[in-house]
């Protein structure tokens, strides 16, 4: 009883559910260099779940005192967790995801780990209560994506896999950093305007991601009389008949096929984005208190998931897309148990 309770303290001190939104970081990079689903990609998923962990563990040791006050019942103001053991936590899980990313993706992985470690590890230490936290903090998950990126371009020059990655790397980058600034006010609440503008941004960041796949299915001309899947007939001789007699041919999918699957998990997954995201920001628009705010963190956290979805969808990868869109729901619910924030 006593070792369950000690596991149950060790999920809470590094929010184990939340985690849950980080492999879509990773995912979403891989999908736009054109590779998502190998071995490799699921060891840098792995490496960078350790870190998000390790992160977390972290942030917990820095603001012991601080949450000793604003919230005594974490595990190590509480005294469940020694404050020292948050660190050794933190310490070994950065550890694990170097290593892991290392054996994984080899030298590129391990340098593109180090710098994610280096970001999780500044902000927590030195950069969270300055100007500069959001952005560190949005570097991070920027990172996060490239990693995905960089092992999924395994051969490619180190340039050229970060441009395939950039423009899912700069939308959680922006989600992240606009979720950051809103979490400074969880606890004491903010003025209206703060989820207002984080709505705003949010609602462009959906769109965003949605708008060129829904775009080219929409720009495509309309479908030609063979081009729907449908069968069709073609001229085959025959030596019996001596001329040209239709023949049904089996039908073969067709690219606007493809596109429109694309289009169509690639908006669902941005309006579920926005949905669950944007309907939590609403609420503390209209009550911008501490726990409303707190809500919208939370909610924030766990939206990375369909967005990810999108990006990955969007880059041609709507199977992989959909586990994400599953994976939401389970991930809502865990957080219900353990806090993501």
């Amino acid at each position: 009883m006593k070792q369950r309770r000690r596991l149950s303290d060790l999920a809470l001190l590094v929010r184990a559910p939340a985690a849950l939104s980080v492999p879509g970081d990773v995912l979403a990079g891989a999908a736009a260099a054109g590779n998502p689903l190998t071995v490799r990609t699921f060891g840098i998923m792995g490496s960078s779940v350790c870190l998000y962990w390790a992160g977390m563990a972290l942030n917990d040791y820095a603001d012991a005192t601080i949450d000793a006050v604003e919230r005594p019942d974490r595990p190590v103001p509480s005294g469940r967790v020694p404050r020292r053991t948050a660190l050794a936590v933190a310490g070994g899980l950065t550890a694990a995801g170097l290593g892991l990313a290392a054996v994984t993706g080899g030298r590129h992985s391990f340098f593109g780990a180090s710098a994610l470690a280096g970001a999780v590890w500044a902000y927590d230490l030195g950069l969270k209560a300055t100007p500069a936290g959001p952005a560190a903090m949005a570097g991070a998950r920027a990172l996060d994506v490239l990693a995905g990126a960089l092992v999924a371009s395994r051969g490619e020059k180190t340039g050229t896999a970060l441009l395939k990655g950039a423009v899912p790397a700069a939308l959680i980058g922006a989600h992240t950093y606009t979720l950051t600034e809103l979490s400074r006010h969880e606890v004491q609440g903010a003025s209206a305007r703060l989820p207002a503008m984080t709505l705003a941004a949010s609602t462009a960041t959906g769109l965003a991601a949605a708008a060129p796949a829904v775009a080219a299915v929409l720009r495509r001309p309309g479908p030609a009389l063979t081009g729907q899947g449908t069968r069709h007939t073609t001229s085959v001789s025959t030596p019996t008949a001596g001329a040209d007699v239709p023949r049904p041919t089996p039908a073969h999918p067709q690219p606007a096929d493809a596109g429109r699957t694309t289009a169509l998990v690639t908006a669902g997954a941005a309006l579920a984005y926005l949905g669950t995201y944007g309907a939590s920001q609403l609420k503390a628009v209209r009550k911008p208190s501490g726990e409303n705010v707190r809500q919208a963190v939370g909610a924030g956290i766990l939206a990375l998931m369909p967005l990810q979805a999108a990006l990955t969808a969007r880059a041609g990868s709507p199977a992989a897309a959909t586990a994400l869109g599953i994976a939401h729901p389970l991930a809502r619910r865990l957080a219900r148990r353990i806090s993501p924030t």
